[in-house]
């Protein structure tokens, strides 16, 4: 086991909210939970963050960044743009078993900060905006037709997404899936 004490308290901190956020959502956890979790002093979550909803926008940028990573590591050497977008579906199937089925921790925060102009809510839509963005860059020429097909695949995703939160499966991100692949084969701008 390692030794809590070498871990700086701002990195016990995420590793604990995470884990909580993930678990029980976010509103659910007080601060007292995640400092009692982290092994440090409450100071040390105003020293590092300021607030609960800092230690928020944190955790969602570190996920960001380590979905970032891991889409980027399973489209390595990947040219067809079709594939590319279903990869995104793959990581999200692969995924929601690791999440004990808690659906996709994004929508997870919309639903609990609904307020696009919030510090949490551009954090989601960071995400989000990226997530098109890739899938815009592998479906090729732009245009109107190509940011419908985005349009469709991302309610696809989203669907199958929440759906996996509430059948606790990933029969609906399969299904998801496999309706986008149909969508892009059938696509004509494609």
């Amino acid at each position: 086991m390692a030794d809590l004490t070498s871990i700086r308290p701002a990195d016990r901190l995420l590793d604990a909210a995470t884990r909580l956020f993930t678990l029980l959502g976010i509103r659910a956890v007080g601060i007292d939970q995640i400092v009692a979790e982290a092994g440090v002093a409450k100071s040390s979550l105003y020293q590092a963050f300021g607030s609960k909803e800092a230690l928020v926008v944190a955790y969602l940028e570190r996920q960001d960044a380590a979905d970032r990573a891991a889409y980027r590591a399973a489209v390595t050497g990947v040219g067809d743009g079709t594939a590319r977008v279903l990869t995104s579906f793959d990581l999200a199937i692969a995924g929601a078993g690791r999440r004990s089925y808690r659906g996709c921790l994004y929508l997870n925060a919309a639903t609990e900060f609904p307020d696009a102009g919030h510090p949490v809510g551009e954090a989601v839509e960071a995400h989000r905006a990226w997530v098109r963005a890739r899938w815009s860059e592998a479906l090729g020429e732009p245009g109107p037709e190509r940011d419908s097909l985005v349009e469709r695949i991302q309610i696809l995703y989203d669907g199958g997404i929440a759906g996996v939160k509430c059948a606790r499966s990933t029969a609906p991100i399969v299904l998801a899936r496999a309706m986008a692949a149909e969508l892009l084969a059938t696509n004509p701008s494609r």
